[in-house]
């Protein structure tokens, strides 16, 4: 039987209006990425958390930003429907990566989104493929370890597969059932933060498109950080929201049972709708 978590994930897409595809796929550098596109407008690319599937960290939100822009929601090498390879899990793969899949599906230019990992991620497509970023929004993030909470890296440094969250274990076993890529999804996420190294300075700075930085104001980045981060980017905005990671987008772990509003939204809306120019 299904769980009441799956149904409800599959749910979210139904709903999802023009979705022009569903299940797809892309060979980008060795890897065979799945990807769907959703909605119509200016591309807009979504890179969810680490542990996590399009629908645990976008579910609540990917509805609601495919009204106005064409979504290409992807999940990353070892996560969800796309299976890992033997290569090193990094940051930068991931970048180049999306940029692949952008090459790949003949888009010259998109608005990037990046949650938590997504948005480590989403630095690096800005560092490394710049030609390719119209705009950038990172959610949830740090991009040097004293940016984080006191107690993230202990947190990390002991981190167990049996204190991963459980929607995240159901959300991959309804896509993949197999519990040996979850364990090793679960290990190359754990090791990658681990052996988090900072971005240097000079590369934050040289970040040139309009930035949206987001924070919860109980998230695992310090607020300090998040200041820090939006000084360091010339065109950048900040936005801190009541809340811890996620609870701002409706991230299936951090969202409250009652809670209605998803806070961001708007300000997510009209940052990706105005003229930077």
């Amino acid at each position: 039987m299904q769980s009441l978590f799956t149904l409800l994930i599959m749910t979210s897409f139904a709903q999802t209006p023009d979705a022009q595809s569903a299940g797809n796929y892309a060979t980008v550098n060795g890897l065979k990425m799945y990807y769907e596109v959703h909605g119509k407008g200016f591309p807009l690319v979504l890179i969810h958390g680490g542990g996590s599937t399009i629908g645990t960290t976008w579910g609540r939100v990917l509805p609601e930003l495919a009204k106005s822009h064409k979504v290409i929601a992807v999940e990353m090498q070892a996560h969800g429907h796309t299976a890992d390879i033997d290569r090193p899990l990094s940051f930068e793969q991931d970048a180049d990566d999306i940029a692949a899949l952008l090459k790949h599906l003949k888009i010259d230019k998109a608005d990037i989104f990046g949650f938590s990992n997504g948005a480590s991620t989403t630095l690096e497509v800005a560092i490394r493929h710049p030609q390719l970023v119209n705009k950038i929004i990172v959610a949830s993030t740090f991009y040097k370890r004293s940016g984080a909470q006191p107690w993230f890296f202990d947190m990390m440094a002991n981190a167990s597969f049996e204190t991963m969250p459980q929607v995240y274990k159901d959300a991959f076993l309804a896509i993949n059932p197999d519990k040996d890529a979850l364990f090793a999804m679960f290990k190359r996420d754990a090791t990658r933060m681990q052996n988090f190294k900072d971005i240097e300075e000079e590369a934050i700075r040289n970040i040139k498109v309009p930035t949206l930085i987001i924070s919860g104001d109980k998230d695992v980045n310090t607020l300090e950080h998040a200041v820090e981060m939006s000084r360091q980017i010339e065109y950048a905005s900040l936005a801190i929201f009541p809340g811890g990671h996620g609870d701002y987008i409706g991230e299936i772990f951090s969202f409250k049972p009652g809670q209605k509003a998803v806070t961001a939204l708007p300000v997510i809306e009209v940052f990706l709708s105005a003229n930077h120019q």
